[in-house]
């Protein structure tokens, strides 16, 4: 806590500041995944884009945690929690990705159930 009406002053100019290079990398964010010049990988947004964008909303995640909820000030064991967490985030993600590289699809090769069978309806089964 801010005792002294310096320190306060000090305060303010840290979130100021802050909070413009929040909205600044929120531009670069946005422009990322409009601005064709920008356009990282293939044509529109594609996976490259997405990275930066997540990569961009990672270290504006971390300011946010960092400077405005005072994270910077706190324990190690914090930092042992926000690690796992990320690590768990990693790793849904990775199922995530593991899951869309699963070879079964739709389609089924029995003409007859009309469930998975794109061809026949699903309303026709018998």
């Amino acid at each position: 806590m801010a005792g002294s009406p310096e320190e306060v002053k000090k305060a303010v100019k840290a979130f100021t500041f802050v909070g413009g290079i929040l909205f600044i990398f929120t531009i670069v964010t946005v422009a990322v995944a409009t601005v064709p010049w920008l356009d990282f990988g293939g044509h529109g947004f594609d996976m490259v884009d997405c990275v930066i964008g997540l990569l961009i909303a990672t270290f504006k995640a971390t300011l946010v945690m960092l400077i405005f909820m005072h994270l910077n000030q706190e324990k190690p064991l914090i930092y042992l929690i926000y690690g796992m967490a990320i690590l768990m985030a990693i790793f849904c993600m990775g199922l995530i990705g593991w899951s869309k590289s699963d070879p079964i699809q739709f389609g089924n090769e029995k003409k007859a159930d009309g469930f998975y069978n794109a061809e026949k309806a699903a309303t026709d089964v018998h």
